[in-house]
């Protein structure tokens, strides 16, 4: 990240662009850093300018305290702004619920799309999961337990036992606790779980939602859900692709979506 810009609140943003043509800002999910959409930004490089940056509490950026959700879409407009005034959105899981939230609050972004924002509508006990998630994360953190919170979110996106086990074990877990406390911040964007119809009713700019072929049957549900609840949507389903959605499927779609009409 080799440019910085400063939120409504005082907050500097660490972000870096590569690329030409149509601007995108690439918004990272749970857990993560500009670093981890870098590579679909050098897949999108050669048809869009791709925007990567870190998102408040993670990476080169600041934290301001309090937080909350309101600063993280004073962020995205700060950062619209710094790169011209003329940008789209693109968030992956619980940053595509941030980009949703953007675009409902009338962020002056021109296009949004989303990958697998994981609301639970479809998932079976998938409200009470989410309850039972919110209370114990944030009992975690309170009491600085920042191991244990990450391995609650690990527990919660499926993964087994053991590789949590190896997960705690591994070089990159020190990282990864270093950025526990962001996880309070996805855990807000993404409200109760569930998919905030009256807010996707207000998006006023074209959305394409994306999803896995291979992700379970309620992911793919929720999204095809959240392209009829906004007025101007649009669903794709990438055949063979998971949560971690490979780069070099997702890049052409979503490149394409952006230098349209």
């Amino acid at each position: 990240m080799d440019k910085k810009t400063t939120s409504r609140d005082g907050t500097s943003l660490a972000y870096g662009v590569i690329g030409q043509g149509p601007t995108v800002i690439l918004v990272s999910g749970a857990m993560s850093t500009g670093g981890t959409v870098a590579p679909l930004a050098q897949r999108l490089a050669d048809r869009c300018t791709a925007v990567v940056y870190d998102r408040r509490g993670r990476g080169g950026s600041g934290d301001t305290k309090p937080y909350a959700v309101e600063r993280e879409v004073e962020d995205l407009a700060a950062l619209i702004d710094a790169v011209g005034g003329d940008a789209a959105l693109f968030g992956v899981s619980s940053g595509g619920a941030l980009v949703l939230e953007a675009a409902a609050s009338g962020v002056p972004a021109c296009r949004a799309a989303v990958y697998e924002v994981p609301y639970a509508d479809f998932l079976q006990g998938g409200a009470e999961r989410e309850a039972v998630y919110k209370e114990q994360l944030n009992k975690a953190l309170s009491e600085g337990r920042r191991g244990d919170a990450v391995e609650l979110f690990l527990r919660l996106t499926g993964l087994a036992e053991e590789v949590i086990r190896g997960a705690r074990q591994s070089p990159m877990w020190a990282g990864m606790e270093a950025v526990a406390p962001s996880l309070a911040y996805d855990d807000a964007v993404m409200g109760d779980g569930l998919l905030p119809r009256d807010r996707l009713a207000g998006i006023s700019v074209p959305v394409l939602v994306v999803a896995g072929g291979a992700s379970p049957d309620w992911m793919r549900e929720v999204n095809r859900e959240i392209s009829r609840a906004v007025p101007e949507g649009a669903c794709r389903v990438l055949e063979g692709q998971t949560h971690m959605v490979e780069p070099d499927v997702l890049g052409p779609v979503l490149a394409e979506f952006l230098t349209e009409g």
